[in-house]
């Protein structure tokens, strides 16, 4: 094979490379080379030498989410950062780690939990378990339940070293909070699916783990279980998540409250919050923090007051069409629905009707995450995009090659 030829005689012995096999693929696009550096010069080196043979490369991570956003033009090079796993630096004092880009969540979260930290990820349950690294954490800018009180994945990120398209190396922000020089740079890279640059390094932001947490929940119609989401949110009651489900079919829905603190001030928090929903405390519920299954998977934004309408528009769309539409995720206005049809033109009429939910992107947006090629086919899986001509000037200014992903983002990106 000409690439793997390319790239051992570029490479040498620094690099592991293979020819790639069937698993070595990005949403069905089969990869034609795998390459596993150890280093960041190791990274920095393969996407040198894939530029001079005018080879594209996409980043794989755990591999949870490839199937995530839309399929790349073409994969010659598969650049796996397993190999990158290491916990760099743990400034206990700072509550700070720096940690590089192919550690899994799981194995990070293990390694502060001894200093009594923890990364507020909320990576999905089922990415987390399948091994989701930080660096395919910042990639599709995972978020979760506790985003409501202390922000998003993001938020957490201080700071990054990077590979850009043609091997430059290049750093962002620092390593403590108060620092913020070229943030703005480290926080670009959050969600755009390897198509600005590959994340080689984070400095991340770390929370004390609370002694106490309880849930609190009520089950009840949809209407009613949207209301009293946003009066917890509104209330004083500080909670650290709360989270809707509504299964898909159904006409109930369920909201559940996560108080964070100290013994004494959780039981008293919960014993008001149990009141002003009518509900009881109870164990955390089998579906927290996990993705609604389906044939499709969308993410959904809305106001805090527009969550009602995107609860009642997922049940009559599903009347409409004979579909099932699983609404799950924050009542500040961040959920994901997981959309089961019998074919395309439902998945894209029910997609519609949830965009028609919130007719604007100030007041909400529908992304398609996941789907498969024949349900994907037509379908405008990102929806209106505000500001995309300067992501196009960015993607052109950071790779004006398009050697990194071409495809995965929106607009084509």
């Amino acid at each position: 094979m000409a690439d793997l030829a390319v790239l051992r005689r570029g490479l040498g012995a620094a690099v592991e490379v293979r020819e790639a096999g069937e698993a070595d693929a990005v949403d069905g696009v089969p990869a034609r080379v795998v390459a596993r550096p150890g280093t960041v010069e190791g990274v920095s080196a393969v996407l040198r030498e894939a530029g001079r043979a005018g080879l594209v490369t996409v980043v794989r991570g755990g591999g949870t989410a490839l199937d995530w956003g839309a399929p790349p033009e073409r994969v010659d090079v598969l650049l796996d950062m397993t190999a990158l796993d290491r916990v760099v630096e743990h400034v206990a004092g700072d509550l700070v780690v720096v940690a590089e880009a192919g550690i899994s969540v799981r194995a990070l979260a293990g390694a502060v939990a001894d200093a009594g930290q923890e990364l507020l990820t909320d990576v999905p349950a089922d990415r987390r378990e399948a091994g989701s690294t930080v660096g395919g954490a910042l990639a599709t800018g995972t978020s979760g339940p506790r985003r409501l009180q202390r922000l998003a994945l993001r938020d957490m990120l201080l700071g990054a070293t990077v590979v850009l398209a043609d091997g430059t190396v290049a750093r962002s922000g620092g390593k403590v909070v108060k620092n913020v020089a070229g943030y703005d740079l480290a926080r670009m890279m959050t969600g755009s699916y390897g198509t600005l640059a590959v994340v080689v390094r984070a400095a991340l932001r770390l929370h004390p783990v609370r002694p106490a947490h309880r849930f609190v929940l009520r089950t009840g119609p949809v209407e009613e279980v949207a209301a009293l989401g946003r009066a917890v949110v509104a209330s004083q009651l500080a909670p650290s998540a709360v989270e809707i489900d509504r299964p898909a079919g159904s006409e109930v829905a369920t909201v559940a409250v996560l108080l964070e603190g100290t013994p004494d001030a959780v039981a008293t928090r919960a014993a008001r919050a149990a009141e002003l929903i009518g509900g009881a405390p109870g164990e955390q519920p089998p579906w927290w923090g996990r993705l609604p299954g389906g044939d499709a998977l969308a993410k959904a934004t809305a106001t805090l007051t527009g969550v009602r309408m995107l609860l009642e528009t997922a049940r009559a769309s599903e009347e409409r069409h004979g579909a099932g539409v699983a609404l799950r995720g924050s009542a500040m206005g961040a959920l994901h629905a997981g959309i089961t049809v019998p074919g395309p033109e439902e998945l894209g009429r029910v997609v519609a009707d949830l965009r028609a939910a919130a007719p604007t992107p100030r007041e909400g947006t529908v992304v398609v995450l996941r789907a498969s090629r024949e349900l994907r086919a037509g379908l405008d899986a990102w929806g209106p995009v505000p500001g995309l001509d300067l992501m196009r000037s960015i993607k052109e200014q950071l790779d004006p090659g398009r050697a990194l992903a071409p495809g995965r983002f929106v607009g084509g990106i």
